[in-house]
């Protein structure tokens, strides 16, 4: 299998630490965005929506959406539930990390780490923040529950929340206000084989 992606993006970290966490042999081609590389008539002949991250998989076919990727990657493994119920709530908290978390901390990390917090950007990185607390709020009422968001047992749900959680600070957000999600974060960077962004 090849996967294009950046290093550094938690999209593409997602996948990465899938590989890792399950030992997929693939091979890595970096991808350089702010240089435009996902633009190419080459690459748009791939993905048409020029993003990252992209799997080629052994049939050659190209599956693009990293919560998407992740769910074709975890088929068959301990990562992925076995009944439909936990099936269904695992998609539930990835479908949450795209629309209520994501757009939120990814955004506010990268006005603040790669934009420098420019001052016509700063009430949108404050409102950022507004979302992206409602949505740690939300993932630290589960953690005080169970340990993993699916309960006992991590799966790809934990994967896709965490690339962007734990690096939340980066954003400007203090994560010394959620300590299940401290405690969560700390689990998944114990797991065996556990890789960290970048």
């Amino acid at each position: 299998m090849i996967i294009y992606g950046d290093s550094l993006s938690g999209n593409c970290y997602k996948i990465k630490l899938l590989c890792s966490l399950l030992n997929i042999e693939h091979q890595w081609i970096e991808v350089n965005i702010m240089a435009g590389e996902t633009r190419t008539s080459e690459f748009l002949a791939i993905n048409p929506n020029a993003k990252i991250p992209l799997l080629i998989t052994k049939q050659k076919q190209p599956l693009a959406e990293s919560n998407a990727i992740l769910y074709y990657l975890a088929q068959d493994s301990q990562l992925f539930p076995q009944s439909v119920l936990q099936q269904s709530l695992c998609l539930q908290w990835m479908f949450f990390e795209q629309y209520s978390h994501e757009p939120y901390i990814a955004v506010a990390r990268f006005i603040n780490k790669y934009l420098g917090s420019p001052a016509d950007r700063l009430q949108e990185l404050e409102s950022k923040k507004e979302g992206g607390n409602r949505a740690l709020a939300v993932m630290e009422i589960q953690l005080q529950k169970t340990p993993y968001l699916l309960g006992d047992e991590m799966s790809i749900a934990d994967i896709s929340l965490f690339a962007y959680t734990h690096v939340a600070y980066e954003g400007g957000f203090d994560l010394n206000e959620f300590p299940a999600i401290l405690a969560w974060i700390s689990r998944i960077e114990h797991q065996k084989d556990f890789i960290h962004i970048g």
